[in-house]
C-alpha cells in the first residue's frame, strides 16, 4: 500500500514470548451460536490464567458492540468481521500473548484468511461440534426463536449457512462430553504447544 511504512521496533515477537516464557498463539473457536463456544472459552482462559499464561479473550458480542459495531451480520459484513478480528488478534500475538476467541465464523475461507494472517504455527482451530438441534434446545439468547420467527435475519444455520471446517486442529462435540471433560480435552492439547521451550 502506497505511502504506508510500518515501524520496525527493536523488541521482536520471539523477545516477547521469552520475557512472559509462553508461545503467544491464536486459539479460535468456531461452532454454531449455542454450540458452547464462548462457555469454553471462558472456561480454558481461566485455566490457562491460572497456570501463568497471559491470555486475553476476544469474544462476538464484545467485538460488535466496539471495534465491530458498523458492521452488519450479511455476508461481506461477516467477512469484515473476522478480518478485522484476525487483524487485531496479530497485533496481540506480536505482543506475545495468547488470544482465545470465540466467534461463530461460518465460512471456511475466512477462517483461513485469518490462519494466513496470523502465520499457521500461531493458530489453533478448534471445531466446537453441536447438532443444530441441540444448539436450538439451547437457545441460551433466545436467537433462534426469533430466527425461526423472522425477526433475525442471516441467522447461521437459520438462513444463512454454517461451512464446518475442513481440517480443524481438534474437534469438541459438547453433545457427547461435559464442559469439565471437554475443558480438559483443551488442556491437554493446548498447553503444551503454548508452554516455553516446546515445540509448538
Amino acid at each position: 500500500m502506497e505511502h504506508i511504512y510500518p515501524i520496525k521496533t527493536k523488541v521482536s515477537r520471539a523477545s516477547r514470548e521469552a520475557l512472559q516464557n509462553q508461545h503467544a498463539m491464536l486459539i479460535w473457536f468456531t461452532g454454531l451460536s449455542g454450540s458452547g463456544k464462548s462457555t469454553l472459552a471462558v472456561q480454558l482462559e481461566a485455566q490457562l490464567h491460572e497456570r501463568g499464561f497471559k491470555t486475553y479473550l476476544l469474544d462476538g458480542d464484545n467485538i460488535r458492540s466496539g471495534l465491530n459495531k458498523d458492521l452488519t451480520f450479511t455476508d461481506e459484513g461477516r467477512i469484515e468481521n473476522i478480518r478485522r478480528i484476525g487483524e487485531v488478534a496479530k497485533l496481540m500475538i506480536d505482543a506475545g500473548v495468547i488470544v482465545l476467541s470465540a466467534f461463530i465464523s461460518p465460512f471456511q475461507s475466512d477462517r483461513d484468511q485469518v490462519r494466513q494472517i496470523i502465520g499457521g504455527d500461531h493458530y489453533i482451530e478448534v471445531f466446537v461440534d453441536a447438532p443444530l438441534e441441540l444448539c436450538e434446545q439451547r437457545d441460551v439468547k433466545g436467537l433462534y426463536k426469533k430466527a425461526r420467527a423472522g425477526e433475525v435475519k442471516n441467522f447461521t444455520g437459520i438462513d444463512s449457512p454454517y461451512e464446518k471446517p475442513k481440517q480443524p486442529d481438534l474437534v469438541i462435540e459438547t453433545g457427547k462430553s461435559s464442559v469439565d471433560e471437554s475443558v480438559k480435552s483443551l488442556l491437554d492439547f493446548i498447553v503444551p504447544r503454548l508452554t516455553y521451550g516446546n515445540d509448538k
